[in-house]
């Protein structure tokens, strides 16, 4: 995710709380998800659909903080 930011993302997954905390959902999230796809984990079509969802708008929250800190 936002390989072009590796740097970036390392310096504010240690400066910045608030992204690391988003980060790390972020990845939970991920690590769930591909879980419930693979039968690990029981979850509903719908279940997972509202995870994806959640999952993308973590996405862009972390998209809209490199940004601007990239820009800065």
């Amino acid at each position: 995710m936002f390989h072009e930011h590796r740097d970036l993302i390392t310096r504010l997954k240690n400066d910045d709380l608030h992204f690391r905390r988003v980060f790390d959902e972020h990845n939970d999230l991920d690590e769930r998800i591909t879980r419930m796809d693979d039968r690990i984990e029981v979850a509903s079509d719908q279940e997972i659909e509202q995870l994806k969802r959640q999952k993308l708008r973590l996405k862009d929250e972390l998209y809209a903080i490199i940004r601007r800190h990239a820009e800065a």
